[in-house]
């Protein structure tokens, strides 16, 4: 996975790149076939603003989250996007059992 961390008025240190590496592991312990994944961190008066977009075979997945904490946005924005992943993953293996069924009636 290619994992790319920019910032807008929020200069990306060492442990806040680190955090967000450890926190996008657990997504890809639930699906490892992510091709791309750009995370933004912003900062405006009295918010933080985090949001995601990863590429998967066939869709990009995007989270935005905001709080008034810089590490609770990116707590509430992997969860929210290990959710997507898990969502995505299910319909996908989903759709792959349905073709096989209709295959095998028809």
């Amino acid at each position: 996975m290619n994992l790319n961390i920019s910032g807008h008025h929020v200069e990306i240190t060492p442990a806040i790149k680190e955090y967000v590496v450890t926190k996008f592991a657990k997504v890809l312990r639930h699906f490892d076939h992510v091709i791309d994944t750009q995370v933004i961190l912003s900062k405006e008066p009295l918010k933080h603003s985090a949001e995601v977009t990863l590429r998967v075979p066939g869709k990009d997945i995007h989270c935005e989250v905001t709080d008034e904490n810089l590490y609770a946005a990116i707590d509430l924005l992997s969860d929210k996007t290990d959710r997507q992943v898990i969502k995505y993953k299910t319909k996908a293996s989903d759709h792959s059992n349905e073709s096989a069924k209709r295959m095998s009636i028809g």
